[in-house]
C-alpha cells in the first residue's frame, strides 16, 4: 500500500484560488485547539496509536489519499482497523473507512477528531485494501469508488447477528470428467497440492461446465483454501451454485449476487469475510469476495459484457480476478465455450496454458454444422418460405422434433419487426415527428393489424411515406424474437413454440419436442440436449458496429451450438452466414481457439486493445481539447481523434467528442497514472463539464 499523506490540500499540485475556501476547512488543517467533537466536552487522544489513517468517501480525484485524525479516549477500543467512521471533512460529516492507526503523523499541527465509529466491524482488510488499490491504479479510477463496489452498504440488523462456525472441509472429489482434457488432471493435482496455476479452459460441447468447476472447488476447498467463481448472469450462478452445494455443502458455499436484497447481500458478504464459508459463487460483484486464503479464481464466459462493471472506474472481473491471484500467489481458470482475445494474449505470453481436449474427443463430443448464406435454397413448403427457413434448416428442425427432442431457434433481435425501410428504395422508415425509427409491435387492434410506430415517441404512422421516394410499402429489414415466433408455428403446426428473451427467460425446457425461440444469451438448458439448432440473421451479428463484432458472433454461436447433441447422435447446427467468413469456419471446425489467435493477430496489427492498452476520454469539445492540452502522457502516447459522437448541427458541431489514447501494454500503468492526474486536475479546477474516462473501453468503434 503506499504510505498514507497527511499535506494540506492546498499543498497538491493544483490552482489554489477555487479550492483555498474548502481546504481550510478539511481535517488536515491546522486546528483551532478547541475540541471537534460537538456536544461531547474536551476530548483526549487515545493512549496506543492515536493516529487513524482515514479514507474518505468523496468522489473527488484530487483528495484519491488517506488523511490523518485523531483517535478519542472514548473511542480507543471501538476504532479498529478497517471498520466504518464517520468524520468532519471540508465542514460536513462524511463516510470513511479507517485504513490503519498509527503512532505517529507527518503533519505539523494538530489533526481533528473522529466524530463517531459507525460500526466496528473490520470490513476492509489489508488485502482489499490493496486489491481496491491495485484496480484503482490500474484503471485510473479511485479508491473510494472501487471501495464502493466491494464492500456492500451496511445492514445493521445483519452485522448484530452472531458469526457462524467455520464449515468443515469437504472430501476430496473425484475429479473422472477432468480427463477428457489432457491437462486436466495436471490442472486438478496442482490445486490439490496447492501450486499455482494459471490455466484458459475450452469447455467441450455437451460439458456439464458446472460439475467440472464445482471439482475443481472442492479440491481446493478440500485443502483449506478459499475459491471465488464469477459466472455473467444469474441462470449460471444457480447452475453452477446447485453443482457446489452438492460437492462441497450448503454450509461451505455463498452464493452472492445483486438481486438478493440489501440485508441478505450484506449477511453472507459478511459470512465470506467472517471466515464462515470457504467458496463463493456469483456475479460481478463477488469478483471481490473477500475469502480468506484464496487459492482459487474462476471466470466463466470472460468475453459477456455483464462481466465489465458498469460504474467508475469500470473494472473487468477477468483483470480483477487476474491481479488477486498474483497478489495471493493463487490459480485462475479462465474457463468457456469459446475463447477471448485478452485469453489468447494470456497464452500466447505463457502466463497460462490451454486445457482444451483432443481432436477425436471433440468430433465425437460435437454437433454438425452446416452454414447457408443469403442465396440458400429456400424450403418448398410455403409455411417454411415465410418463416425464411431454408430446406437445410427446415429438414434438420424437422429431424430433431422428430428425434423427440426440443429445437432451438436463435434470433438476434428481439420484439417483433424491430426495423422497418422503405420498400422500394430501402431508405431507413423515420418517424415523422421526431425523426425515430419505426417498429411493427405485432398484434390486431380492433381486429384490424397495428400500423407502425415510432421507437423512440411511440406516435403511431397510419399514413407512411417514404421521404425519399413517396412509396407507401414497407418491408422488414430485421425479424425479431416474436414475429419468427409466430410464424414457425405456422410453418411446424402442433408443435408448441416456446420463447425466452428480455421479459421472460426460460432456465430449462423439457426433453419433448418443441421449438424454443430465443434471442442470444437467453438459451434455456434442454435436459437432454437439442436436437437442432438454427442460428438465424448471422449478419446481424456480424454486421455490428463494432471492434468485437467476430468475437461475440462466435461467442453467441457457439454458446447455443454448445447445448446441441453431438453429431454422431444426429445434432445439428444451421447457421445463417456465409461459410467463407472466419467466424463461420471456427464454428464449423469447432476451433475458436483458432479464430482468438486471428482476432489477436490482427488487433496487435492494428494497435487496438488487448495488444495494447487504450483510454478513452468522452465529453463536450473544449473539456476534451483541454484535457489532450494538460495531460501528462507518456512518450510512447498516440492520440487518436477527437471525433464527434452523435448528429452534427447545422455548423457540423456536436455536444460530445470522443479522443482515444494508445501506449504499448508496457506504458499501461503511465498511461493509466495520466488519466487520473487529469482527473484531479479538472477536480481541483471544479471544471463544470464533465469528462467520462474509461480505459480499455469495450465498444471502441
Amino acid at each position: 500500500m503506499p504510505e498514507s499523506e497527511t499535506a494540506p490540500l492546498w499543498d497538491l499540485p493544483q490552482r489554489r484560488a477555487p479550492v483555498t475556501k474548502p481546504a481550510r476547512k478539511t481535517s488536515t488543517r491546522k486546528s483551532t485547539g478547541r475540541p471537534t467533537g460537538r456536544g461531547k466536552g474536551q476530548r483526549v487522544p487515545a493512549g496506543s496509536a492515536p493516529i487513524a489513517r482515514i479514507v474518505v468517501d468523496v468522489p473527488l480525484a484530487h483528495l484519491d489519499r488517506t488523511f490523518d485524525y485523531q483517535v478519542p479516549a472514548d473511542l480507543d477500543a471501538a476504532a479498529v482497523a478497517g471498520c466504518r467512521v464517520r468524520v468532519r471533512f471540508a465542514g460536513q460529516l462524511v463516510d470513511g473507512f479507517l485504513l490503519e492507526r498509527a503512532d505517529t503523523t507527518e503533519h505539523k499541527g494538530n489533526l481533528a477528531y473522529l466524530e463517531r465509529v459507525t460500526s466496528s466491524e473490520p470490513v476492509l482488510t489489508p488485502a482489499l485494501a490493496a486489491l481496491a488499490r491495485a484496480v484503482a491504479d490500474r484503471y485510473g479510477g479511485t479508491l473510494i469508488d472501487v471501495l464502493r463496489l466491494a464492500i456492500p452498504p451496511r445492514h445493521a440488523k445483519a452485522e448484530g447477528e452472531p458469526a457462524r462456525e467455520p464449515a468443515p472441509r469437504p472430501d476430496h472429489p473425484e475429479v473422472t470428467g477432468w480427463q477428457r482434457y489432457p491437462r486436466g488432471p495436471a490442472l486438478a493435482e496442482a490445486l490439490r497440492v496447492g501450486r499455482p496455476a494459471h490455466a484458459v479452459w475450452q469447455a467441450l460441447p455437451g460439458e456439464d461446465w458446472p460439475a467440472r468447476l464445482a471439482e475443481l472447488a472442492a479440491t481446493v476447498a478440500a485443502a483449506g483454501r478459499g475459491v471465488v467463481l464469477v459466472v455473467p448472469d444469474h441462470r449460471d450462478l444457480n447452475r453452477l451454485h446447485e453443482a457446489c452445494v452438492e460437492r462441497i455443502g450448503a454450509d461451505a458455499t455463498i452464493s452472492l449476487s445483486a438481486g438478493l436484497g440489501p440485508a441478505e447481500r450484506y449477511r453472507r458478504w459478511l459470512a465470506v469475510q467472517r471466515g464462515s464459508a470457504r467458496v463463493v459463487v456469483g456475479t460481478r460483484a463477488a469478483m471481490f469476495a473477500p475469502v480468506a486464503d484464496p487459492g482459487l479464481f474462476v471466470v466463466w464466459d470472460d468475453g459477456d459484457d455483464l462481466h465489465v462493471d458498469p460504474h467508475m472506474p469500470y473494472p473487468q472481473v477477468r483483470d480483477v480476478l487476474m491481479l488477486r491471484a498474483h497478489a495471493d500467489k493463487a490459480s485462475l481458470v479462465v474457463a468457456g465455450f469459446t475463447r477471448t482475445a485478452e485469453a489468447q494474449l494470456l497464452l500466447e505470453s505463457g502466463w497460462a496454458h490451454p486445457v482444451v481436449a483432443s481432436r477425436e474427443e471433440l468430433r465425437a463430443r460435437a454437433p454438425r454444422v452446416t452454414p447457408f448464406g443469403e442465396d440458400f435454397d429456400v424450403a418448398r413448403d410455403e409455411a417454411a418460405r415465410a418463416a425464411r427457413l431454408p430446406a437445410v434448416a427446415f429438414e434438420a428442425a424437422r429431424a430433431g422434433l422428430k428425434a423427440g427432442a426440443p429445437v432451438l431457434v436463435q434470433v438476434p433481435r428481439r420484439g417483433y419487426v424491430p426495423g422497418l425501410a422503405c420498400d422500394h428504395c430501402r431508405s431507413p422508415a423515420r418517424c415523422r415527428h421526431c425523426a425515430g425509427p419505426l417498429l411493427l409491435g405485432g398484434g390486431t387492434e380492433g381486429g384490424v393489424a397495428r400500423p407502425p410506430s415510432c421507437r423512440w415517441c411511440g406516435v403511431p404512422d397510419t399514413a407512411y411515406r417514404c421521404a425519399a421516394c413517396g412509396s407507401r410499402r414497407l418491408r422488414a429489414v430485421v425479424i425479431g424474437a416474436r414475429r419468427t415466433a409466430e410464424e414457425l408455428g405456422r410453418a411446424f403446426p402442433g408443435v408448441p413454440v416456446r420463447t425466452s428473451g428480455a421479459h421472460e427467460v426460460l432456465a430449462t425446457v423439457a426433453a419433448e419436442p418443441a421449438l424454443v425461440v430465443c434471442t442470444p444469451g437467453a438459451e434455456p438448458v434442454a435436459e437432454s440436449g437439442y436436437g437442432a439448432a438454427l442460428l438465424l440473421d448471422g449478419w446481424a451479428l456480424l454486421g455490428r458496429q463494432d471492434l468485437r463484432a467476430a468475437e461475440e458472433a462466435l461467442r453467441r454461436w457457439m454458446g447455443a451450438a454448445a447445448l446441441v447433441r453431438p453429431g454422431p447422435e444426429g445434432g445439428r447446427v444451421v447457421v445463417g452466414a456465409d461459410a467463407s467468413l472466419t467466424p463461420v469456419q471456427a464454428l464449423i471446425r469447432w476451433d475458436p481457439g483458432w479464430h482468438a489467435g486471428l482476432e489477436l493477430a490482427e488487433r496487435t496489427e492494428l494497435g487496438f486493445p488487448p495488444a495494447v492498452r487504450m483510454a478513452s476520454f468522452e465529453g463536450t469539445p473544449e473539456a476534451v481539447a483541454t484535457l489532450l492540452a494538460e495531460i501528462p502522457l507518456p512518450e510512447s502516447a498516440e492520440v487518436l481523434g477527437p471525433v464527434p459522437l452523435g448528429e452534427p448541427d447545422e455548423d457540423g458541431r456536436t455536444d460530445k467528442e470522443r479522443a482515444l489514447v494508445r501506449v504499448p501494454r508496457a506504458d499501461g500503468r503511465a498511461l493509466a497514472a495520466a488519466a487520473h492526474t487529469a482527473s484531479s486536475l479538472r477536480s481541483t479546477r471544479k471544471d463544470p463539464d464533465p469528462i467520462r474516462t474509461q480505459l480499455d473501453p469495450q465498444d471502441l468503434i
